[in-house]
Parts: structure tokens; sequence; C-alpha cells
């Protein structure tokens, strides 16, 4: 059984801790604040630029956490993309951290010479990732031997998922020292308990998305998935974001599904009332940010299973993770969701149960403070 991390009380780090991103997502800052914030000699951190074609939002406002920008030297692209960080050593000597926390990516080119750095100065280096890939073919056992030698060059590992350490153990990797943070991107909800009042049976349900309008989000399947459902059942669909695919998915709506309603993107107080409205928030393609956001403003989910960080959020009780970009499963979970409105609103208080006791920036943290406190001892 891998260590359990999600009962921990609070407690600090006593050095000054350094962690190197190939990026810095906005989404990440408010962890990365509250991180630092539970370092007592402070955090620096390291991050450059993503490429264009990532789309990805980045922001540098950290309160508490020192930034430091990156320059990414981004090399080939796909299955032969590689990073290297300028200067990742000059910053580490500037920094001079008792502690190390890098993204666990044999990808990234500076990262042998950041541990190298670490280790001559006898002071432990954690790995942070998604978990090792699962290898088929006939070169599958040399490239697991070549992640193994990666990983154990690793004081400690920290996984995003149940799933990922489950990966990182399958290759052989102590599971003694392998921690699980259920990735986070939300503190914990405030507030008390969202309750929604019973709708009428002439109300029609609301179903909502939120997030980047882009193909690979799969908003053409949901629009095909409510129109293919029976007309008493078929909801109102809320679609909160902004994207390059939107013009076409609008045009896609008016033809199939006309009472299909597109916000734009919406924030702070708006974004708020939208998330009180709906009934149900489903994501048919990849990602996943918004999820934990719904969890916490008591919304039962559908989601797309992915990387297996969606495992430890969607459970039977509060939600249905679907096979991803199949349409005829976000159909029948839309049909099972949608004829049963009481039990939606159980499911929704489940979801908020499980971001306000297990999955969030809180319960991270301490996670990534553990790893930290037991690899410095």
């Amino acid at each position: 059984m891998l260590k359990e991390t999600l009962t921990l009380s609070m407690e600090k780090f006593s050095g000054h801790l350094a962690l190197q991103q190939r990026v810095l997502p906005h989404y990440r800052v408010p962890f990365f604040d509250a991180l630092a914030s539970a370092c007592k000699s402070g955090m620096s951190l390291y991050a450059g630029e993503p490429r264009a074609i990532e789309h990805i939002s980045t922001s540098q406002n950290l309160e508490i956490a020192k930034y430091t920008q990156a320059k990414n030297r981004h090399i080939l692209k796909g299955s032969f993309y590689f990073c290297y960080q300028e200067n990742l050593l000059n910053w580490l000597s500037k920094t001079n951290p008792d502690a190390l926390i890098l993204e666990a990516n044999p990808r990234y080119l500076a990262t042998p010479a950041a541990i190298n750095w670490m280790k001559k100065r006898n002071r432990p280096v954690i790995g942070w990732g998604l978990g090792a890939p699962q290898r088929t073919g006939i070169l599958a056992g040399v490239q697991e031997k070549n992640w193994m030698r990666f990983l154990n060059k690793f004081s400690a590992l920290i996984s995003y998922s149940q799933r990922g350490a489950e990966n990182y153990a399958a290759l052989g990797y102590p599971i003694e020292k392998i921690f699980v943070a259920p990735n986070a991107v939300a503190h914990k909800p405030i507030g008390g308990l969202l309750t929604r009042p019973v709708r009428q049976n002439y109300e029609k349900l609301i179903a909502l998305y939120v997030g980047r309008i882009q193909e690979r989000k799969k908003i053409d399947n949901l629009l095909r998935a409510c129109a293919a459902l029976p007309k008493k059942t078929q909801p109102k669909l809320w679609i909160v974001g902004e994207g390059p695919a939107r013009n076409s998915l609008e045009k896609l709506a008016k033809e199939i599904y006309p009472s299909a309603r597109f916000f734009g993107e919406k924030h702070g107080a708006e974004l708020k009332m939208i998330w009180a409205e709906a009934d149900l928030f489903v994501l048919p393609g990849t990602g996943g940010l918004a999820v934990q956001e719904a969890m916490s403003h008591a919304l039962p989910v559908i989601v797309a299973q992915g990387d297996g960080t969606q495992d430890d959020l969607i459970r039977p009780e509060n939600g249905w993770q679907i096979p991803p970009n199949d349409e005829k499963a976000l159909r029948e979970a839309l049909k099972n969701a949608l004829e049963n409105q009481l039990h939606l609103r159980t499911m929704g208080a489940e979801s908020y149960n499980i971001v306000a006791k297990e999955v969030n920036i809180e319960k991270m943290v301490e996670v990534f403070i553990k790893a930290l406190r037991e690899s410095v001892s």
C-alpha cells in the first residue's frame, strides 16, 4: 500500500526550497505561494515560457515565492520534443537551496546537471510528476530501464495521482519514497455547502462546461450528445470560455442544438453566479482544471478519462468517468445524470466533501512538506 498522505497535520519545512518548472501556468500561482508560506526560509521558483502552440496562460504574479524567469530552449517537437533551461545551475548557486524539487521529466535536458549540483552538496532532490509512461513493444524493456535510471537519481518522488504513484512503484522505485499529492488548483472551499433548490418538472436542468474553447476539449461531442437525448431530458447547455474553436462550435450549435448558450470568458462574481445556477458539470475532452472548482460548488461531474489525476476526484458517488472521445458513453452518462435530479443533488454534496476534506491546495502543501522533511532527515 502506498504511503497515506491525506491525514497529515500541517508542519513547515525549516530550510530554503528551490523549485523548477518548465513553465508557470496561472493556475499554479496559489499553490506555489501556499507552499512558499510553509517554508520557513522561503522558496525560489525557476520557470520559463511555453511554446506558442501550447496556448498556456502563464503568470509571474507571485506574492510569496521568489520567481526567476528561465530561458527555455524548445528543441524539436512531438515525441522528439526536448527542453533545455539555460542558467539553471547559476540560479541554484544564487539561491543555494537546502532542497530542490524538479519536474520528473527526462526530456528536460538541464535536470541531470541540477541533480548532480545538489548531490555534491549532499542535499535532497525530489521529483514531481504524473508518473512513468506505460511502455509496450519490443523496446519496452529498454525504455523502462532508462526511466528507472532517471528516477533513481531522485531522493523521493511526488506523484499527481495514485495511478501515477503506482506506475512509479511498478518500475521498481521504492514505495516508501513515493508520496501522493492529488493535483489541486483551488483552496479548501469556505462558506459551507452550496444548496440548490429542486427544479420543477417543466424546468430544464443546466449542464455546464467551463474551460478553453479548443478542438481537443470535444465540445462538439457534447453538443451532439445533448441533441441525441430524449427531448424531456435535454438540458440547457451553458459553455463558458474563449478559444480558437468558438466560432465553428457556435455554428454547429445553431444547426443541431440551438439552446446552447456561449457566455465567453467569465471571472469573479459573474462566474460564481453561473456555478450556482448549474446542475451538472461536463468536461468531455482533455484537461480538467475546472473540475475541482466545479466540485467546490457542489456539482456532480462527467469527465473524460485522462492521465489519472481524475481518479482521485471522481468516484461513482459524485460523478462519471467516461472513455475519451466516446460520444455514446457521453450521451449515456448525460442521460443517467439528467433523469434523476435528486440523485444529482446528493452527488454534488459528495463532490463538495471530497474537495473540502481530501483534494485541495492545503492538502497538497502538506504532502510536499512531508516529503521534504522526510528527505532531509
